[in-house]
């Protein structure tokens, strides 16, 4: 749950086997165990399992890494890290990144975790909102600082955003339980699950359905980094490949460990096994399947540039990277 999905979260919102033979395409270090970091987006929960697998399992320290998984946070943006070279990747999402490079930090994407943004619109079903249009005439709740998200969504979509009640709320299904608004802007991974453990049927309309293409979950390392730590970059995305192939293929091993790894986060099991399931469509796909996990192709970074300019982000193609995908996918 990349940073803040609202004003707290966005702002500030294939078997085992099969993924241990990803990992054989990593080098092997000769010498010492390198000591590098990773910072997540957020704070530790089976969000980031399939890097908890990569940890567990070892894969790193046998491609000679010595990992530490940064957590993010509120007070702990991704990117500042990896230009001071405290983290080696970071996990960020492609608006933020292009905010930074227009501010001249030297990054590139160099893996797309998930390839649908997993942002949407939760409903009630009684009141659902199937589609962009079903928004014209209802209150929604949301941070302001995601007015641009709205606003890409009805552009794209021919939408009225004038039509649309937006109503500034903290980032929880309270206030559509309560009947304050009419739906939330969310992400599918949270705000749902937490109304579907709590026995609240709920629609969801998911963003990218819809012509929002924004990749989200993405991994930025620096121009320096790439020219001069190559082969540590690529053995970290090696493990992160295997970890997640083997958290798509038991979402409840990975759940499982999640807990085990964390048992003072306050991590309730059913809302974070319902999470790691609803991930799974999010990461994985036809694309993934065809080239591997994080990969992306010229049409869907046509589509994120479309996107992005009505968010205000300008970049290029070459905001993306792929080498270090076609190494580690040989």
């Amino acid at each position: 749950m990349t940073r803040s999905r609202s004003i707290t979260r966005r702002h500030a919102l294939a078997s085992s086997a099969a993924a241990l033979g990803a990992f054989s395409l990593a080098p092997r270090m000769a010498l010492a165990q390198s000591q590098v970091a990773l910072q997540l987006s957020w704070l530790h929960s089976t969000q980031f399992a399939g890097s908890y697998i990569a940890l567990d399992r070892g894969l790193w320290r046998d491609a000679g890494l010595e990992v530490s998984l940064l957590p993010g946070g509120p007070n702990a943006p991704v990117e500042p890290p990896v230009v001071a070279g405290t983290a080696l990747v970071g996990i960020s999402a492609a608006d933020y990144t292009a905010a930074a490079v227009a501010e001249g930090a030297p990054f590139k994407i160099i893996g797309v975790a998930m390839q649908n943004n997993p942002f949407a619109i939760t409903s009630l079903t009684a009141n659902p909102v199937n589609v962009p249009a079903d928004l014209e005439g209802k209150r929604i709740g949301m941070a302001l600082a995601n007015t641009p998200v709205l606003r890409a969504l009805c552009t794209l979509n021919d939408v009225d955003f004038d039509a649309i009640e937006v109503v500034p709320t903290q980032y929880s299904p309270q206030p559509l339980v309560a009947g304050e608004v009419d739906c939330l802007l969310s992400w599918e991974t949270d705000l749902p699950v937490a109304l579907t453990v709590q026995g609240i049927d709920n629609t969801t309309m998911l963003l990218a359905d819809h012509g929002y293409a924004v990749h989200s979950q993405t991994y930025i390392a620096t121009d320096d980094s790439l020219a001069n730590r190559r082969a540590e970059i690529v053995a970290l995305m090696a493990g992160e490949v295997a970890g997640w192939n083997a958290y798509r293929a038991d979402t409840e091993a990975a759940t499982d460990l999640t807990l085990s790894m964390f048992p003072d986060a306050g991590l309730d099991r059913d809302t974070q096994l319902l999470q790691a399931e609803r991930q799974v469509p999010l990461m994985f796909s036809d694309l993934t399947d065809a080239n591997g996990f994080g990969w992306w192709t010229d049409e869907t970074v046509a589509a994120n540039i479309e996107t992005l300019a009505l968010l205000d982000r300008n970049v290029t193609a070459d905001l993306w990277d792929r080498s270090i995908l076609e190494e580690v996918h040989g």
